[in-house]
């Protein structure tokens, strides 16, 4: 009896510590990405600093210092507004 206790504690925990932070981190990334903008200044997962020229449903075309170049919404990783108040 002791040893399913330990082991049912050990589930809750790591589904706290682990899981639920996880899964709120991707919806705040879905919902990011989901609010993305004409006029927003953008970092990608390359580390490619820009600002939005056009959204579609699925890419963002970023112009960087001028140069253009259209990418997936997924490789958007976070505003440059977010890094400033942070």
């Amino acid at each position: 009896m002791p040893q399913i206790v330990m082991l049912v504690l050990m589930v809750v925990v790591f589904y706290f510590f682990m899981i639920r932070p996880q899964m709120k981190k991707q919806k705040e990334q879905k919902n990011f990405r989901a609010n993305l903008k004409q006029g927003d200044k953008v970092i990608t997962i390359g580390g490619i600093h820009g600002k939005i020229l056009e959204v579609t449903d699925t890419t963002v075309l970023v112009n960087s210092e001028g140069t253009k170049l259209r990418f997936e919404k997924s490789a958007i990783s976070q505003s440059v507004a977010e890094i400033l108040t942070a």
